[in-house]
């Protein structure tokens, strides 16, 4: 069985794990998740979802404190993490190896195991503490992935623009779809 792990923290965002976990329900991955408090409390400012909707999206739902989680082990296989939206907060945490919750934890697990961890991190303007953390968490392992969008797809509504770049964090963590539109070369037009 495949297994993704989708963290969603509380930076501005949370549409990006939220459209994740809608793409991965009825596939054939099995997505675990984990909501930090403050993506509970970004859910509500940022969307009409309840966190309940979105937990029901969640092949299985995981607390956050819960360090003893099947996920908090390299023993529990799967193809990975996405977090989306990554804080700077859990940056630090996974830079510097800091296993304080289950987010942290499953990301570091992934990291120590070679699994892909993929870091949606969220945050502008950005210091030099976050360069060098994000430095950090790529010269351990971890997909630095900002959601940043792609604009050659043309796309029409702000849905256009996170389906796009979920799409692309999906397909850099192994997992085809049809949300973002591939680069098929330049059009030369005179």
């Amino acid at each position: 069985m495949k297994r993704l792990i989708v963290g969603i923290t509380g930076a501005s965002g949370v549409i990006y794990g939220i459209r994740a976990l809608e793409m991965l329900k009825g596939s054939e991955i099995e997505s675990h998740l984990i909501l930090s408090p403050a993506a509970k409390a970004t859910i509500a400012q940022e969307t009409d979802y309840k966190v309940s909707d979105v937990i029901a999206l969640a092949s299985v739902n995981h607390d956050h404190r819960d360090v003893g989680a099947s996920i908090a082990s390299g023993s529990f296989i799967t193809m990975g993490m996405l977090i989306a939206p990554c804080s700077i907060k859990t940056l630090s945490a996974v830079a510097n190896s800091f296993s304080a919750d289950l987010m942290v934890r499953a990301a570091d697990v992934c990291l120590k195991e070679g699994r892909s961890l993929l870091l949606m991190v969220r945050e502008t303007p950005l210091h030099r503490g976050h360069l060098r953390l994000m430095a950090q968490a790529a010269e351990s392992g971890a997909i630095i992935f900002p959601p940043a969008p792609a604009f050659y797809s043309k796309p029409k509504t702000i849905d256009d623009i996170v389906n796009g770049t979920v799409g692309r964090a999906l397909a850099r963590l192994g997992i085809e779809n049809e949300a973002y539109t591939k680069w098929a070369g330049m059009k030369n037009e005179e």
